[in-house]
This record gives C-alpha cells, structure tokens and sequence, in this order.
C-alpha cells in the first residue's frame, strides 16, 4: 500500500465522458490505499476541485471541451504543480498528444478503458500509476526555445574511435522515463552502437515516442518488430503491450518481440529485455536504468552485472521516482549511480573500454 501521512491518495479524476469517470471510479472502489476525491467534466469544473479537495493525483483527459487537457495542464504546472496522469485514446493521435502532455509536465500516460486491457487490467494498471505518480517529484518543463536562451543547448558527445560493431546498450524506464531517455539519447553521436529500450508505455504509445525520438536523435530511432536487427546508429524501442528479448544470430543481434505474461505488473518489462542482453550480450553489454517506479528491472541488471556488463542506474536527486533505479542498486545490479545529465558521458566513455 501506498499510503500518504498515513491516508489513502486522493485522487480527483477530470474527464468529459460519463462513462469513463464512472468506469475509472469503480474500477479503484476497492483499493485500499487510493480514493477517488471527486471527478470534473472539464478544467474549469477542475480547477475549482483541486482547491476545494487538494487532491494528491490527477488523471486528466486530453481532448475535452472549452479548455484541452494539454493547454489545462501547462497552466497547472505552472501555477501549481501536481502530478497528472493522462488518460487517452488509444490511436496514433492519442499517442503524439499524449506525449506533447508528458513534455508538458505530466508523469505518467494510461489507456482510456476499452482500449488493450480489460476492467480487471485495468485498475491494476491504473492503480500501479497513480501510486507511482504519488511518488513524483513533477518538473515545470521547458521549451527548447526557453532551453536554448537559458544556455541549454543540446551538445553532442565525439564518437570513439573503436569498433562498436558488436557491442549493445540496453535501457529501461518508467515513470518520468520519456523525458529521461530523451535527455539520454539525443546526447549521443551518430556513431552509437546498437541500443534496446524498454519504456513502461501502452501500445500506440510507444510508436508515437519512436517516431517522436527519431526527428530528435542522430541516429534512428524506430519502435521494434519482430526479427529486427539490431546495429550501429539504431535504436529499438520495445513496442507497448509486447515483450522485447534480444538474442544473438551468428555475428548478428536481433530483437524478438512476443507476448506472454506480464512481469512486475508490466509488458513489456525491463526484466525481460536485461535477462536477455546478460545471456546474449553478456560483457559486450553496458546496462543502463532510469527514473520509475517498483523493481522490474533489479533482477536483469544484475544478471548483467554478473556476466560482466558495465551498468548505470540513475541517482535519486534526478529521478521522477526512485524506484526501479533504488531497486536495482540495492539489489547489486548497479554498478555506479549518476545524475541523468552524466549518464551520456559515461556510457560512450565505458563502451570506448568494453572489450569484444
């Protein structure tokens, strides 16, 4: 249980549709440690609940009459800044919106009901999230443009000069995670060996970040299918509801994509992933863990670690939620923290030492 001051977390949830205030409310009616404060029909209903109830947690729909929820959400951050959860449709749109809405503050996106999961799935989901934004620590962002005149500038890091032909990188995140990454990987050059990422998102989701992060990046960025190959300057990026396993094929890595179970509550999961890298990749690996909440991820970092992988986990100062990266310490998978910012340097300084 996630109890706050030893009380449940308030939750005010903020959706046009009846259906869906209605299906999300009964869906956490029995949850202990979450309770659902109130429901809105749009912002300006919202806004005047969230001085009334001070809720701990919001869901927030996107598309919503006299006021989106991107817009609604900018001028909370900015006023006053609390974690948020988007709920969206599960379409192509929804997606790029719904990470418009991350850059804009927002910690953690979720299907609306009727999308993959079912009720039962669901509140399991959706009570994982709203535990895990609870926890946030939520940042006002930045434009590029307010980036640029504050001196932050993206900077490139100069490609090593040794062969990364067969080494790999393998990433995992969550919550606060798509921000995180693309601090990460728009820091790196062109010339960056083969990366595998698992990031905690829905279908649909996933292809709207790939997309998102390949007009960012220096290197392609394209969500995964099965058989993909995987190899200098590309990155594959697990795609939402499917697991991602990276094996080896002669002088070749691939990624399968697959269904099955899910993995501390999540498919697809950075256990998967990492256990796979430790068994295919082994010492040509670095291991990388990011910002999120819960321990998917611990186990697998280890197994790298053990076989010989270098490994990073993010510190506590610079997470949205330190969790997976505590998690992972603590269980002795990683082998130095660092702020976010560092973690780029690190990584090509370590692949220039890692050996074939």
């Amino acid at each position: 249980m996630a109890l706050i001051n030893g009380r449940p977390i308030k939750l005010l949830i903020v959706d046009d549709s009846a259906v869906v205030r209605q299906v999300l409310s009964k869906s956490l009616s029995d949850v202990p440690d979450i309770e659902v404060v109130g429901t809105a029909t749009d912002p300006y209903v919202a806004r005047d609940k969230i001085v009334k109830l001070e809720p701990d947690v919001i869901t927030l729909d996107i598309e919503m009459p006299r006021m989106d929820g991107i817009t609604f959400l900018r001028k909370l951050m900015q006023h006053k800044p609390m974690p948020v959860i988007i709920i969206s449709s599960l379409t192509q749109k929804g997606g790029a919106l719904a990470l418009e809405a991350i850059e804009a503050g927002a910690v953690e996106v979720l299907c609306k009901p009727g999308g993959s999961f079912s009720v039962g799935e669901m509140a399991e989901q959706l009570a994982e999230k709203i535990r895990a934004a609870a926890k946030a620590r939520p940042q006002q962002r930045q434009t590029s443009q307010a980036a640029e005149s504050a001196g932050q500038v993206r900077t490139t890091l100069a490609p090593t000069d040794m062969d990364l032909t067969q080494k790999i990188l393998a990433i995992g995140a969550s919550t606060g995670g798509t921000e995180a990454l693309k601090e990460v990987l728009t820091r790196l050059p062109a010339t960056v060996p083969g990366i595998v990422i698992v990031q905690h998102m829905p279908p649909k989701f996933t292809t709207a970040f790939a997309n998102r992060l390949n007009g960012l990046c220096q290197f392609e960025v394209k969500e995964a299918a099965d058989g993909d190959s995987v190899f200098p300057g590309r990155c594959l990026i697990a795609p939402g509801n499917f697991h991602m396993l990276l094996r080896r094929s002669g002088a070749r890595y691939l990624v399968n994509v697959k269904t099955g179970p899910m993995v501390h509550h999540q498919r697809p999961a950075v256990d998967v992933l990492f256990k796979s890298v430790a068994k295919s990749a082994g010492r040509n690996a670095v291991g990388v863990i990011l910002t999120g909440m819960g321990a998917d991820g611990a186990e697998g970092l280890k197994l790298m670690r053990d076989a010989g992988s270098p490994t990073f986990g993010q510190n506590e100062q610079t997470c949205v939620v330190y969790g997976m990266p505590k998690a992972a310490f603590e269980a002795g998978g990683v082998e130095k923290e660092l702020p976010l910012t560092d973690i780029p340097a690190a990584i090509m300084r370590t692949l220039g030492s890692v050996r074939i």
